[in-house]
């Protein structure tokens, strides 16, 4: 079993580490995505500069039929895919021209070229009734190229009416793809246009990688971003949709969009697509901002049909975005209301800390009274040190008459009269420090001294060592009963030069009947929380986690 698992973890580890970088990788594009977002009408005056330059070829005098059939179809390939309803006035012109001409090969490619306004528009059924129109017999005698736009024309128009049936299984998948074949008979097997249907064949056969192995080959060919390159984009996005890889849909979509923003391309789909995947990761306000543009671009092109299947989600995008802005709304609501109260409090403290000011100026005229008070008192002090001292003589002369029985009281009083010594030492040591301060008025250091708390840590040191040797005197054994207690590597010793630890002597405390840890919190001068925190990681790390306490009642019994 480990050996299996050691086999499949560098495995595991290459494909967390591919997700990371297209994860990182798709970061960066959108990243470019965005800021092609805010050139997107820069690159929209471009087109229009483009197209107006051939309008003003068109009105050039003397222009032949032919020379205006050539402009007219230049200004509608520039609207194709920016405008339908200025394509189709171009292509009418054009259509008018070539019957005035009486050129077929013109006539039959205007018509073809309506029928792909009129799905482009929604307008299915007179892209329908204008194929039909058209003479099939007469293409033997047409370029071969204008038979390969009549069976595009037939399989695209199925192909979207089938889209908006929403089922792939229908019958007009069906003929698309058999138009879709009679292309391939006749296409040239080495171009572009024979290998991007070689892989939508592929594709729709669930042959995904060998579909996507043709689109990258294109994609690698496709150096700039162009048209062509946004649709292969867009078709590789679908094999992964099929695939279900979120990740790759997101790169080939946002390469799509950014190649379509370059080339003003307004009737499009991969920012639609794009702006779904996002929607359904939570991204909100990259979708939105990514539907609203491409519900611009349908309205703007007049692409009816985009438009009905942009309708479809936009509410959906939208009605999450509103929630999420009337909640960031509400939640700056609150931040105010916090920052007002914060405001409130900081007025306050600075009218405390005046006041406190007052007052400090205050305690130092009192302090220097009481300095003069202290240094009488001092004197009065001296004095009695000097009545105390004959006394003792007197005490140390009656003490000698002692009788022998009485060398332990002597020996306890000692010891009681030299602790209390000490004390009174220590504390006259800590009034003449002050005194001294005073004298000097270093208030700051005063403050300083009193604040510290240096000498009831020394205390404190000394009672818990004198607390520690006490209660190791009545159990003897308390270490050792208490790691009994535990597993090994979770056992408490105490550090060179202590007798007991913090832990053990909190649970010395509980031992003696303390268990409040309120008490023992005050005891040793921690937090409840701190106290809390080491009983709550003893129990757990005990051999018995449910009645750690009640065994070490029992140690010593």
């Amino acid at each position: 079993m480990k050996k299996t698992a050691l086999l499949f973890f560098p495995v595991f580890f290459f494909i967390h580490q591919a997700y990371a970088y297209t994860r990182s990788e798709n970061d960066s594009i959108l990243q470019v995505l965005e800021q092609e977002l805010n050139q997107k009408e820069i690159y929209a005056q471009e087109k229009e500069g483009e197209i107006k330059e051939i309008k003003q070829m068109l009105r050039f005098p003397g222009l032949t039929l032919t020379q205006q059939y050539s402009l007219n179809r230049q200004i509608y390939l520039e609207y194709r895919a920016y405008q339908t309803d200025s394509a189709l006035h171009y292509l009418e012109s054009s259509l008018a021209i070539a019957k005035r001409m009486q050129n077929d090969p013109y006539f039959y490619e205007t018509k073809l070229e309506l029928s792909y306004s009129y799905w482009q528009c929604g307008k299915f059924f007179e892209s329908i009734q204008n194929l039909g129109s058209l003479d099939r017999s007469r293409f033997q005698y047409l370029p071969e190229e204008l038979l390969c736009n009549y069976y595009e024309a037939y399989k695209q128009l199925y192909r979207y009416y089938a889209n908006a049936q929403m089922d792939r299984n229908n019958e007009y998948f069906h003929y698309s793809s058999l138009y879709r074949d009679s292309l391939l008979q006749i296409v040239p097997s080495g171009s572009t246009q024979y290998k991007v249907l070689i892989a939508e064949k592929l594709t729709d056969e669930n042959k995904t990688r060998e579909a996507e192995k043709i689109l990258l080959e294109l994609m690698s060919q496709s150096v700039t971003e162009t048209r062509e390159r946004a649709i292969f984009s867009n078709i590789l996005a679908g094999i992964y949709q099929k695939d279900g890889n979120l990740e790759m849909q997101k790169k080939y979509y946002a390469i799509s969009a950014i190649c379509d923003i370059k080339n003003a391309v307004k009737e499009n789909t991969s920012m639609q697509a794009l702006a779904l995947i996002l929607y359904q990761e939570g991204e909100i306000d990259r979708a939105y901002k990514y539907i609203q543009s491409s519900m611009e671009d349908a309205v703007f092109c007049n692409a009816r049909f985009r438009t009905y299947e942009i309708t479809k989600i936009f509410p959906i995008i939208d009605g999450a975005y509103q929630a999420k802005a009337m909640k960031q709304k509400t939640e700056l609501k609150r931040y105010l209301l916090l920052v007002s109260i914060l405001l409130v409090f900081l007025v306050a403290a600075v009218i405390y800390v005046y006041r406190q000011m007052q007052r400090i100026v205050k305690i130092r005229t009192e302090l220097y009274q009481t300095n003069q008070k202290l240094q009488d008192l001092n004197t009065d002090l001296q004095d009695s040190n000097t009545r105390l001292h004959d006394l003792n003589d007197e005490f140390m002369l009656a003490n000698r008459k002692l009788s022998e029985t009485n060398l332990v009281k002597e020996i306890y009083l000692g010891k009681f009269i030299d602790l209390c010594s000490h004390y009174i030492e220590k504390l006259n040591d800590y009034r003449r420090n002050l005194n001294r301060i005073a004298a000097s008025g270093k208030v700051d250091e005063l403050y300083a001294a009193l604040k510290s708390t240096q000498y009831i840590d020394m205390e404190l040191n000394d009672f818990f060592h004198n607390f520690d040797e006490t209660f190791l005197r009545i159990y003897p054994t308390f270490i050792t009963d208490f790691n009994a207690l535990f597993p090994e590597g979770e056992k408490q010793e105490p550090k060179p030069g202590e007798l007991l630890n913090t832990e053990l002597r909190i649970y010395a405390l509980i031992r003696l009947g303390i268990n409040d840890s309120a008490k023992i919190a005050l005891f040793l001068r921690y937090s409840i929380t701190t106290v809390y925190t080491y009983r709550s990681k003893l129990k757990h790390k005990s051999l018995n986690k449910e009645n750690l306490e009640e065994q070490v009642m029992k140690i010593g019994k």
